[in-house]
């Protein structure tokens, strides 16, 4: 628009090691935990952010991190900008040992902000 007001695009980033070679439906099941864990964290840490996220067809953009080391660094960096995080940790029950870190979650937040921390990694 022109009247000088910006409109900042929110999404969510999920970050899934690579490196536990999850199958795909593994991969389906703990995003979907990431997404809905953060969409609660949401709830209070950034209901504004949540609320432009919803309203904006929910973006969710899966990407490839190799290691818990890589996750942790990520959600580091991405809580010094002020950003939401939910992290998976598996059950054990199938495909990965227990307590393995899966999934990060990052947002719903800025989409800029948000591409500042994981704007180099690789779509899934």
């Amino acid at each position: 628009s022109d009247d000088g007001v910006t409109v900042r695009e929110a999404k969510m980033v999920l970050c899934v090691r690579t490196d536990l070679k999850m199958k795909k439906g593994k991969i389906g099941a703990q995003c979907g935990h990431a997404a809905i864990g953060a969409y609660e964290a949401a709830q209070d840490a950034a209901p504004v952010w949540l609320n432009t996220w919803i309203y904006n067809a929910q973006p969710k953009i899966a990407l490839q991190i190799a290691s818990e080391r890589e996750a942790r660094e990520l959600a580091k960096r991405a809580k010094q900008r002020g950003l939401c995080t939910y992290t998976v940790y598996d059950a054990g029950r199938t495909q990965v040992k227990a307590g393995s870190l899966t999934v990060l979650a990052i947002g719903p937040g800025p989409a800029d902000e948000i591409d500042s921390v994981t704007g180099h990694l690789k779509l899934l």
